[in-house]
Formats: structure tokens, C-alpha cells, sequence
């Protein structure tokens, strides 16, 4: 029997975790049982080759901003040409694809729930709410990555419990794990002293909200003379708030204790350098980045936002503040420089949880479990 076709749209493969996860995912489900492809609405950047497997296609539909009909013929002529097996469409922006894979006669539709729009970061816009629900009734089966996004498609979309699966991302445990970090050291030591680094790995967007943790951080090394000397504040990534962190610590004083890195390819090996991850996010589906921190055994401090909370423990492997709050989070920063035991301590806790729960190993069963079921014929129960 033919290997049956996954065909996976997304609008762009770039630097994401949404994209990191699409990877990880073709990387591990075994070549003897699918095949994939992989389609872009807006092109890709050199991201897509992470893929390492020589038989993925990576097509590029250069859609135009906004309702680019001729682009919807465009995929409804590759989905005739590919016959895949199964379609899976991942967010809100490619939900309207699922419709075209239905008009090309794909038998299964599966739509992926990683998080929100950057311009409808708590899904409640109506326009939005209006087409994913005309999508709907297309939708063989959702796929929501944390609790927190199934529970919205009830409430929100009307979406029925039975057609929805949730699965957590998961985490290279081997690769992302505690050990000594092979890349040039962030920061150099001061004389006689040690630092301690926190962290971020991230998109410098709105959503993600980066200028939160520097006015944190900025605000936290004001409270004591002695923190200028030992803390350091490390943001790996880029975006369109780059410039606005930059300025933010410049007018706190403290750029020079800070470094925003812009992109890297040796995440793992940075992350072993730091001593405390963050995430200030407004709004997350599940965060890979945090999954990643806590397979390096990093505790976290996140916002209590989305999914976050399915992944941090209270007081187990890490603390939950509000969003948008400078002060709480410095707060909580401060606990953990000022308390070697509470920081070594979440920092077992997070790579035991990361081990238990989220490794990459589970993902890809349950994801090769959804495929079989779905898939139609023999191979599966869908007709």
C-alpha cells in the first residue's frame, strides 16, 4: 500500500513554535508510515531546513496580503495534484484552507489550534468567530495544544468535546537538557563573582510582549546596588520590538547588562547558560520555549496566560504572574536570586516534569495514533 500523504499548511515556515513543532514532528513520525508535505501560503525562510528528512516538499504559494483568490486555485490545483491523505491546517489565518482541501476531495480535514493572531490575541473578534465557524462543518477533527485552547473551542466556536483532541507539544529531552553549554559565554564573569543570567527565548512581538520583562528586569536591578554586578538579562530572538526593549533598558541604565542576540540556531546551548527562564507573554496556546527551558532544568517564570499554567507548577517548577506586570514580575525574579535552594530545587522539578509529560516521544505517538485513526480506508476508521 501506498505511504499516505500528510499535507500540512501553515501561512509561513519561519522561526516560531508553532513552526519548530511542525518540524519536530515530520522529523520524528517514521518514514515507513507517512509522508509529508509541506505548503506555505507566504513562503519560507531558510528555517525549512531543519527538515531532515529528503523526501518533504516544501511548496510556496506566494499568497498576497489579504484575499488572494487566485491563490486559493493555486492550492485547490496542488491538493488535485498531491491526493494527500489527510490535511492539516495549523491557526486561524489557514483555517479557510480546510474548505478548499474539502472542494480537492482530500477525505480528511484536521485543523491545528496552536494559539491566536497577533490582531485577535483572545479569539473573540466576530468577524474571525464568523469564519471559523463557517469552517467548520469541514473539519474532520481539531487538534487543540493545551486544555486551555480546547475548552475555548467549546465555548467559544461550539465546537462538540468529540471532535477535538488535544495534544501537548513536546520537547527533545535528549537534545534540550541540563549540561555544560558549548557556545561562548553570554557574558563574561565579574572578578571573584558569578553571575546569574535570566532568559528569554522569543519572538520580540506584541503577543509575546518582551518589554514587560525589560522594564522588570530594569526595575530589579534598581532595588539593590549589588544586582549590577550580578544579574544579567539575556533575550534570544528578534522582532519588531527590538527596538523598543533596547530603548527601554538604555533609559533604566542598564544596557549594558543586557543582550538581545537576534536569532540562533544553538538554543539548547544557550539555555544551559542561563539560571532562570521568562516568559511575559499576553496570550499562549502552549509554549515551546518553555517546554525547551524546562527539559534544560530552568525554572520558569511565566505569565499565568493560556496554557502556561499546564506546564508551570505553582511552587513546583516555577511562578505565574499577571500579565503586563512589571513589578510582579521583578517580584518574582528576585525570589530566585535571593534563594539558591528554591532555584536548584524547580530546576529538577522542571526537567522531572519535562521527562514525565512533554517529550517528544509521546507528541509523536499520539499524532501517528490521530493520523491511523483518521485515515481513510483500512489503514484507518474514517471512510
Amino acid at each position: 500500500m501506498a505511504i499516505p500523504l500528510i499535507a500540512h499548511v501553515l501561512h509561513r515556515l519561519d522561526y516560531g513554535g508553532l513552526e519548530n513543532g511542525l518540524i519536530n514532528l515530520i522529523n520524528g513520525l517514521p518514514a515507513e508510515r507517512f509522508s509529508h508535505a509541506v505548503i506555505c501560503l507566504a513562503g519560507s525562510s531558510e528555517f525549512r531546513d531543519r527538515i531532515r528528512r529528503a523526501d518533504v516538499r516544501v511548496y510556496s504559494l506566494d499568497k498576497r496580503p489579504g484575499k488572494d483568490l487566485p491563490a486559493y486555485g493555486r492550492l485547490w490545483q496542488l491538493f488535485r495534484r498531491l491526493r494527500p491523505a489527510v490535511v492539516h491546517t495549523r491557526n486561524p489565518g489557514v483555517i479557510d484552507c480546510a474548505v478548499v482541501a474539502w472542494a480537492a476531495g482530500v477525505p480528511v480535514r484536521i485543523h491545528g489550534c496552536h494559539g491566536w493572531d497577533v490582531d485577535d490575541l483572545h479569539g473573540d473578534r466576530p468577524r474571525r468567530a464568523l469564519l471559523r465557524r463557517a469552517c467548520a462543518p469541514v473539519i474532520t477533527r481539531y487538534v487543540a495544544v493545551s486544555r486551555h485552547i480546547g475548552q475555548w473551542l467549546q465555548t467559544t466556536d461550539g465546537v462538540p468535546p468529540g471532535a477535538i483532541t488535544q495534544i501537548y507539544n513536546g520537547v527533545d529531552v535528549e537534545r534540550f537538557a541540563p549540561g555544560v553549554s558549548r557556545a561562548p559565554p553570554l557574558f563574561a564573569p565579574p572578578a571573584g563573582g558569578s553571575l546569574f543570567i535570566i532568559g528569554t527565548v522569543s519572538r520580540l512581538e506584541a503577543v509575546k510582549d518582551p518589554c514587560t520583562l525589560a522594564r522588570a528586569f530594569a526595575e530589579l536591578v534598581g532595588r539593590r546596588p549589588s544586582y549590577r554586578t550580578r544579574l544579567r538579562l539575556a533575550i534570544i530572538g528578534d522582532g519588531n520590538l527590538r527596538k523598543d526593549v533596547l530603548a527601554i533598558l538604555s533609559a533604566a541604565g542598564c544596557q549594558e547588562l543586557a543582550l538581545v542576540t537576534g536569532w540562533r540556531d544553538d538554543i539548547p546551548d544557550l539555555m544551559r547558560q542561563l539560571d532562570l527562564f521568562v516568559l511575559p507573554s499576553i496570550n499562549e496556546g502552549i509554549s515551546n520555549t518553555i517546554l525547551e527551558a524546562m527539559a534544560c532544568g530552568l525554572p520558569i517564570v511565566a505569565t499565568a496566560v493560556g496554557g502556561n499554567g499546564e506546564l508551570v507548577v505553582e511552587g513546583e517548577n516555577g511562578s505565574l504572574v499577571p500579565p503586563s506586570s512589571p513589578a510582579r514580575m521583578a517580584d518574582a525574579l528576585e525570589r530566585y536570586v535571593q534563594d539558591a535552594a528554591l532555584t536548584a530545587a524547580q530546576s529538577q522539578a522542571s526537567r522531572r516534569r519535562a521527562d514525565r509529560e512533554f517529550s517528544l516521544g509521546v507528541m509523536l505517538r499520539r499524532y501517528a495514533d490521530l493520523y491511523t485513526e483518521l485515515l481513510p480506508g483500512p489503514a484507518g476508521t474514517a471512510a
